[in-house]
């Protein structure tokens, strides 16, 4: 008899990111009702939250819609992990799907503008790459996903093709031309990624179940 598959928990999408909001939001209450008892309502009510704060917000509605509709396109073909964490470190992986092309490394983000690449040096200089969304260096976002993939790298094999990726799901992207590669971060709109997940490959059904379980065991939920 062929015993039946683990289990795997897929994650949350969002999850940590969206405690952490709650948390902070939460705390601030709390001082807000510790300094002010008798004002607290009108002043929590009348002034928001500081930047630091809803910035987390802003991440966990991002990873939590794109989140939803990589589910969508789940199939045994198409496996995916959410929040997951880094061991011995408190970064996570917003997501990681398995698919016949490979492993993706998919790193959400919600920031408006327009996502380019803007490239300084060449011959006399050294080349560097970066990543801007409208006028705003956004390049610290690439190396975070460099260093998510070689993360990854460890625990799968190395013949498996790995895939780092950076999702921005309210850019503003042109109708032409809406994708590049960022020091060999893919950089792109969510119907672009879908488009790739979905890509015929040479991973056949049982390889993908194995890695999906591999990594959800190596890369417990956030």
């Amino acid at each position: 008899m062929t015993s039946a598959s683990p289990v795997v928990d897929a994650g949350t999408p969002g999850a940590s990111a969206r405690r952490e909001f709650e948390r902070r939001a939460k705390r601030r209450e709390q001082r807000i009702r510790a300094a002010h008892p008798k004002l607290a309502g009108l002043i929590h009510a009348l002034t928001d939250d500081p930047q630091s704060t809803t910035a987390w917000d802003v991440g966990a509605v991002g990873e939590e819609r794109l989140g939803r509709r990589l589910n969508d396109f789940a199939t045994g073909t198409l496996r995916v992990l959410h929040d997951r964490r880094i061991p011995s470190t408190r970064a996570n992986i917003d997501h990681i799907a398995v698919t016949p092309t490979g492993v993706y490394v998919i790193d959400a983000k919600r920031y408006r503008g327009r996502p380019h690449l803007k490239v300084e040096g060449g011959i006399l200089r050294p080349r560097v790459e970066k990543l801007l969304i409208g006028t705003r260096d956004c390049s610290r976002v690439v190396e975070g996903v460099i260093k998510q993939i070689d993360v990854v790298r460890d625990h799968v094999g190395g013949d498996v093709p790995l895939h780092a990726v950076l999702c921005f799901v309210e850019a503003d992207w042109p109708l032409f031309g809406v994708s590049f590669t960022a020091r060999g971060v893919q950089v792109l709109p969510p119907k672009k990624l879908y488009a790739q997940l979905t890509a015929a490959g040479p991973l056949d059904i049982d390889g993908i179940a194995t890695l999906h379980q591999q990594l959800a065991a190596a890369l417990p939920p956030a």
